[in-house]
């Protein structure tokens, strides 16, 4: 209860120490922490700064959105940014094994997910060249994420001169909420001033060099300029918690003049959100936008349960007129997650809002466009666990070229999904139902 936390949350948590002790109270231990002061305190707080004078920013025309992010710890609107949308699996792998390629100092990625598999091979055999080649190779993976990925499998990048390090292990156990605290964040950046950020982990599944009948739906984009140097500056400050070495000593590498370089017109916001940030900046500005909307708000997500105010506020200002598309999977790779979302869809189509399942196929997007005029990607989905408890990372886009690329590609998505009301079958069969209300029980826990 002193965490402050949701009190649906709170309740949950309660419940299952109460009634089951034995197992409740164990998993509270394990991933019942948020905010955890203690351990934190061995953390940066992450706030991202340029390296040097803050002469980029940007002069935004939603300011009152980049002000509450920039409030409760985001940075401030950038200008001078290149952006690429990268909308499919094989765009995002070509991108990353160009920029892994033609760095000429400096690789620094951190993924949750690293795959064994042949993207997974490919990922590792070209860091391990480029690291033998005298590029400085730096690879952060989520202990969780990747907790089938053994050191053998990555000793190559090692032998090769490069670094790896493992966010939060969970064995052995060290601390309460370890196992809780996932590092949910993507980022690549090299030489400091290119970037590669969005939902793609590195494993077949969500990306490849060619074509893959199953892969994911999933979206990203390459940014160059004063916005990868403030993405770089969220991984230095992961890494060093990670590997116990010093911030500032991975700062000194950095080239003032090459990171704040204008590569482009957009204008970014970089959020990092997580137990690492004072305030919630990935929820309040989230929430900014959803209330700020006056004619439209597209949500694509693979997960969604939101919480009462995000829900609420996206009824009122579909009762009210605005147009809302909910675009989420016709089936998730959690069947739980599946049944804790029927509720709310149900409530948002009720109110009017558009819920459209993507398939065949998962889809595991994640970006809000408001008013066809500001929209935000990354790492997030629209649930309680990456908006209150992951490590997560996202970009605000405040320019309107780079929002349009992200309308155009959110009504192929829609295109490519179907209306809820032509395929979900009435609530209820008394197995379906309980298993549904249960779901939605435990939906602050998932």
């Amino acid at each position: 209860m002193s965490e402050k936390r949701q009190p649906g949350n709170t309740v949950a948590w309660l419940m299952g120490i109460v009634l089951i002790p034995y197992v409740g109270v164990p998993l509270y231990l394990l991933f019942g922490g948020r905010k955890l002061r203690k351990l934190m305190a061995r953390k940066n707080r992450i706030s991202p700064t340029l390296p040097g004078p803050e002469t980029m920013e940007a002069s935004c025309t939603h300011r009152p959105i980049a002000q509450v992010v920039a409030a409760t710890g985001g940075s401030k609107p950038v200008a001078g940014n290149g952006m690429e949308v990268l909308t499919t699996g094989e765009a995002a792998f070509a991108a990353l094994e160009e920029q892994i390629l033609s760095a000429t100092h400096t690789i620094h990625i951190m993924t949750f997910i690293l795959g064994r598999d042949d993207t997974g091979k490919r990922i590792v055999k070209l860091l391990t060249q480029r690291a033998r080649e005298g590029v400085k190779v730096r690879l952060l993976l989520d202990s969780v994420g990747c907790m089938f990925v053994s050191r053998s499998f990555l000793a190559p990048i090692v032998k090769a001169g490069g670094e790896v390090a493992w966010f939060m292990p969970v064995l052995p156990f060290t601390s309460r909420g370890s196992a809780n605290l996932r590092n949910h964040r993507k980022i690549a950046v090299f030489d400091h001033n290119i970037a590669l950020i969005g939902g793609h982990n590195i494993a077949a599944e969500y990306m490849g060099p060619a074509k893959r009948r199953k892969r994911w739906s999933d979206f990203g984009a390459r940014l160059a300029g004063p916005a990868a140097a403030l993405l770089n500056d969220v991984f230095i400050a992961d890494w060093a918690f990670a590997s116990r070495q010093s911030a500032d000593d991975l700062r000194a590498e950095i080239s003032v003049e090459a990171s704040c370089q204008p590569r482009g017109n957009a204008e970014l916001q970089i959020i990092a959100s997580g137990p690492d940030v004072n305030g919630d900046p990935l929820y309040e500005g989230l929430l900014a936008m959803v209330q700020s909307a006056e004619k439209s708000i597209v949500i694509i997500t693979p997960y969604f349960i939101p919480d009462e105010v995000l829900l609420r506020s996206l009824i009122v200002k579909a009762r009210s007129g605005c147009a809302i598309t909910l675009v989420v999977p016709a089936k998730s790779n959690h069947p739980i997650t599946d049944f804790a979302r029927k509720h709310y869809l149900r409530e948002l189509h009720r109110a009017g809002v558009t819920v459209r399942l993507f398939g065949p196929g998962m889809m595991h997007s994640k970006a809000t466009v408001v008013d066809d005029c500001i929209a935000l990607f990354g790492s997030a989905n629209f649930d309680l666990r990456s908006l209150f408890v992951n490590f997560e990372i996202g970009v605000i886009v405040h320019s309107s070229i780079e929002v349009k690329a992200m309308t155009a590609w959110a009504q192929t998505l829609i295109a490519a999904s179907t209306d809820l009301a032509k395929t979900q079958p009435p609530r209820y069969k008394l197995l379906g139902g309980l298993a549904e209300d249960l779901s939605r029980l435990l939906a602050p826990l998932l």
